[in-house]
């Protein structure tokens, strides 16, 4: 089977990229599971943009703020001067973002923006209602519950891909392939990521000797009720800050001024090592409080978020909600160019959380991720047609690998530990060299390939982490008591 197009991956990424490419190329979209498990699916806060042509300026700068020094700015410029005309073109297909009883639009704010700038679906549901609306619209066919094992590469072109299809591998060809697979929650003991994100195609690319960049910057999202047996844990929007919620104390001490003068609007980085920090040196608890609600504008700006609290046994707004950070958003990624293409593999490109455009330097700031998703998604499929041209096929043998040994599934959870332990809010040297030595220790033992992939990317993390060492953004070092 021949396609002109394969997208790995149907989140919004995928998908807005899958809505760009005409009903006669043959395209082809390929999902691991089920649609809906993908990060895009759970964001909540929104879709971040300039409001108008004079607002590019400020979005620019507080995405360059936030970013620490380390975004590449003709990014973020390409990023905030797409942005009114990519979510007009989601308007203008039929997308309905919240808006008041006279048909305005709502506009939200959100920690580190300079002003209200994010819109919202749904309330709490943008990326739900974003990622229903984009499958409804889907031109192309889909294959789920299948798997991309390999990138099939040759004299630096890549041909298409090797997949596990009810557990017997196949190759699919392409003139093109677009990676859309998202993050690496799966990597962490906490996470808010859907279950099955876990790395694969990192870890692929680290195996075909494809450069990822940035891996140390893992962003970690600082309202998360962690006390759930899910490995998904349950995230409270930065939203909620934005409009109003404090964090506070056990004794009701709003402890983030001591931090910084922004308090709760201070960047996710910020926020979450105030929590981590302030917890660790006092011993005690962090809440989220919603006493700034009214109970029906709670119920309805977070109708989500209302049921899941209260479905947990949670009086909210009256009640304030245990919370700790947890791992949220991979701003490193697949090295790309503009128009996501991966460098030295025609053919190859890669968009959304997995790609790093370096849009987000050292922080990302809050709900530019749905807008990094589309706009260059938009860019990578108009590339592709701009340049199509159809690749002389070429065979490639179908490897016999074992995919998974009974044990994978325990180191799994082992190195979901060594990652949150060594390798998360707050680093030191000798936890990260314990982290390398653990990781290298399971690579030399016998392992599936699913595994192998978690391990190369946990690796890729672990070695960016300790090859920086001074603290930026998301990446905070500390000394070593030893030091």
């Amino acid at each position: 089977m021949n396609y002109d197009v394969i997208i790995v991956g149907a989140g919004v990424a995928g998908l807005y990229a899958a809505q760009y490419l005409p009903r006669d190329k043959k395209v082809l979209i390929i999902n691991k599971r089920e649609t809906f498990k993908c990060n895009s699916f759970y964001a909540q806060g929104g879709v971040a943009l300039a409001v108008d042509d004079d607002d590019i300026e400020s979005h620019v700068k507080d995405t360059l703020d936030a970013g620490a020094g380390l975004c590449d700015e003709e990014a973020v410029r390409t990023l905030s001067e797409s942005s009114r005309s990519t979510i007009d073109d989601l308007i203008r297909s039929g997308f309905e973002f919240d808006s008041d009883k006279d048909g305005n639009l709502l506009y939200t704010k959100e920690a580190a923006h300079s002003r209200e700038r994010i819109l919202h679906a749904g309330g709490d549901a943008t990326g739900r209602h974003m990622h229903h609306f984009l499958l409804s619209k889907n031109p192309h066919p889909m294959l789920g519950d299948t798997r991309v094992v390999d990138l099939l590469i040759k004299d630096g072109e890549c041909y298409g891909v090797t997949v596990l299809d009810h557990r017997e591998s196949r190759n699919i060809y392409a003139d093109n392939v677009i990676i859309a697979s998202g993050g690496v929650g799966s990597l962490y003991e906490y996470h808010t990521n859907a279950p099955c994100i876990s790395a694969d195609l990192q870890g692929l690319c680290v195996l075909k000797g494809i450069e990822l960049e940035n891996m140390e910057m893992m962003q970690f999202h600082p309202t998360v009720y962690v006390n759930s047996e899910n490995a998904q844990k349950l995230l409270l929007t930065e939203a909620l800050r934005g409009e109003g919620a404090t964090v506070v104390d056990e004794n009701g001490k709003r402890f983030l001024f001591d931090y910084d003068e922004r308090g709760e609007l201070a960047s996710r980085d910020i926020v979450s090592k105030a929590i981590y920090d302030y917890s660790k040196k006092t011993g005690l608890k962090a809440y989220i409080d919603f006493n700034n609600f009214e109970y029906h504008y709670f119920m309805q700006r977070f109708p989500n978020i209302f049921k899941n609290l209260q479905d947990l046994g949670f009086d909210v707004p009256e009640q304030r909600v245990p919370i700790s950070p947890a791992f949220h958003y991979a701003i490193g990624g697949i090295r790309t160019d503009l128009n996501g293409r991966v460098p030295h593999v025609k053919g190859l490109y890669a968009i959304g959380e997995v790609a790093s455009t370096k849009v987000h330097g050292a922080n990302r700031l809050a709900s530019n991720s749905l807008l990094e998703g589309l706009v260059f998604a938009r860019r990578a499929a108009e590339d592709i047609l701009k340049h199509s041209e159809n690749k002389e096929p070429i065979e490639f043998e179908i490897l016999d690998e074992i995919m998974s040994e009974k044990d994978d599934k325990a180191k799994k959870n082992l190195l979901r530990k060594i990652m949150w332990e060594n390798v998360s809010i707050v680093r030191t040297k000798n936890g990260l060299n314990d982290a390398f030595n653990q990781i290298n220790a399971l690579l030399n033992e016998k392992i599936g390939k699913l595994l192998k992939f978690r391990l190369l990317t946990a690796r890729e993390i672990v070695l960016a982490a300790l090859a920086r060492e001074e603290s930026i953004g998301v990446h905070f070092i500390k000394k070593d008591s030893n030091d």
